[in-house]
């Protein structure tokens, strides 16, 4: 009896990492901006992806968010907002690998140096009562996207100079800010118990569905992307769950990327990183 071939996944087969993509979000943005009548602007130094919404939702209510009229994105909204001084860049409702790492290559591409992530994740490991952050330094790669930017492996990593720049950055934050590895995954609602204590196994802290796919992007295009999970829930198993803190999680969060951001002025933020907004 012949043996059976073992055929490749089509999402691994034909993958040539070294190779410049045919499409690139230059050219996507370009095409967008000639339709819509705009003219090439960029955005802040600084952004930040909202996967949830919260963030951008209790801004407006404060009346601290302007519509960034030259943002030629086809899917999303670009807001502005300035905090301690410093001027940011928001998108809300960016949720999941795919749409994360899409956002972010036009963010880059439209003059952003640093991408701050902060999504909501479940609780896999115990630490203390949610809600609280999580530094994602490494996240398990149960996503597509990555492996269309690295090689198969196991974890996804933040860029060291990254993690090197946050130390004591988040000292007075008034919610803790730990840090460690998360899974990151495309089907939330796939987290089976197998699955679960699997990752528990791994020594992984949290779930949630964009770092690993982020950080595959950064390292490839050597941008500086860094992942916090707001640890707001034990995936509904408990009365009570999903509460994110005030403004659902909004203040707490801002504190965190306010003091991401500094770090970042400080110690990497300086020199010009470049951009191509044609």
């Amino acid at each position: 009896m012949p043996k059976r071939r073992r055929t490749v996944p089509p999402i691994l087969a034909r993958k040539d990492y070294d190779a410049p993509s045919a499409f690139t979000p230059e050219s996507l943005l370009r095409e967008a901006r000639r339709q819509k009548g705009l003219a090439p602007a960029p955005v802040p130094a600084i952004c930040v992806l909202d996967p949830d919404g919260d963030l951008v939702r209790h801004l407006a209510a404060e009346g601290r968010t302007e519509l960034d009229s030259g943002w030629a994105c086809y899917h999303t909204a670009l807001h502005r907002f300035a905090d301690d001084g410093i001027e940011f860049g928001i998108v809300g409702c960016a949720v999941g690998a795919a749409f994360a790492v899409l956002v972010a290559e036009e963010l880059f591409a439209s003059g952003c140096r640093f991408l701050v992530s902060v999504t909501s994740a479940g609780q896999l490991a115990p630490l203390r009562t949610p809600p609280y952050f999580i530094l994602i330094d490494r996240a398990l790669r149960d996503e597509g996207t990555s492996y269309h930017y690295a090689p198969p492996s196991e974890l996804s990593a933040a860029d060291d100079r990254l993690l090197a720049m946050t130390a004591g950055a988040f000292d007075d934050v008034r919610v803790p800010v730990l840090r460690g590895a998360t899974w990151t995954t495309d089907a939330p609602f796939r987290e089976t118990a197998a699955a679960i204590a699997a990752m528990k196994e791994k020594g992984l802290l949290a779930v949630e569905m964009e770092a690993a796919a982020l950080y595959a992007f950064a390292a490839a295009r050597g941008k500086l992307v860094l992942c916090f999970a707001h640890v707001t829930n034990q995936m509904g198993r408990v009365e009570g769950d999903f509460d994110k803190g005030e403004a659902g999680g909004a203040v707490d969060s801002l504190q965190v990327i306010r003091a991401a951001a500094r770090s970042w002025r400080r110690t990497l933020g300086t020199g010009n990183a470049g951009a191509s907004w044609t």
